[in-house]
């Protein structure tokens, strides 16, 4: 897999189980991104919605951590790595093509740098989000798909959840991904993955 000098989010394919997010962690700064507070996964209680048709994202929002971000579609190359958008533009997240899109039933997966050569990037909060925060996603079909948050966890890069990530559901889901955890020089990259649950509820 081809990779920064200074890192960046890499998803690795697998043929029988979906997408899997496994790669090289960012810049470290200062003082690590915050961390989920490691609540269990708790799925909230949301209201039976027609599902909206297929639609690009074009824009994530989410109040409580202050982003407001452009989304690209990303999707893997032939080795099997899925591309984020580049660190010269840390402030952009990407939307994994193949999947869901935001609205559509099944799991719409978002990705994005915790951090870069210049400080945060645009999910360095995302630990800090907690059940019941939402987020907003502008499609451009002009409509605006919104989702409350579930849980926020920290996964081991090598138990990455595969399944609660990209496994089919029976409703609209959403799934936010950065790294995160301990910072190890050895490696050149953070420990784990923390990943949002969100469902639509409007």
């Amino acid at each position: 897999m081809r990779a920064y000098h200074w890192g960046r989010v890499l998803l690795a394919l697998f043929a029988a189980a979906g997408v899997a997010l496994v790669g090289a962690g960012l810049g470290r700064l200062p003082s690590g991104p915050p961390q989920p507070d490691g609540a269990p996964h708790r799925a909230g209680t949301a209201p039976s919605l027609p599902p909206l048709p297929r639609a690009d994202p074009v824009e994530v929002r989410i109040e409580a951590i202050g982003v407001r971000a452009p989304l690209v579609p990303v999707a893997a190359d032939a080795s099997g790595a899925l591309e984020v958008p580049s660190l010269d533009r840390p402030q952009v997240a990407g939307w994994y093509r193949p999947g869901a899109s935001p609205g559509e039933i099944g799991n719409a997966v978002l990705v994005g740098h915790v951090d870069s050569r210049d400080g945060p990037a645009v999910f360095f909060e995302l630990g800090r989000l907690r059940p019941g925060d939402t987020v907003h996603i502008a499609r451009v079909d002009a409509t605006v798909a919104r989702f409350t948050v579930d849980a926020v966890k920290a996964y081991p890069k090598e138990r990455f959840p595969t399944d609660l990530v990209y496994g089919p559901g029976g409703r609209a889901g959403l799934r936010l991904i950065t790294c995160g955890g301990r910072f190890d020089p050895a490696r050149g990259e953070y420990v784990d993955n923390v990943i949002v649950f969100a469902t639509r509820t409007a």
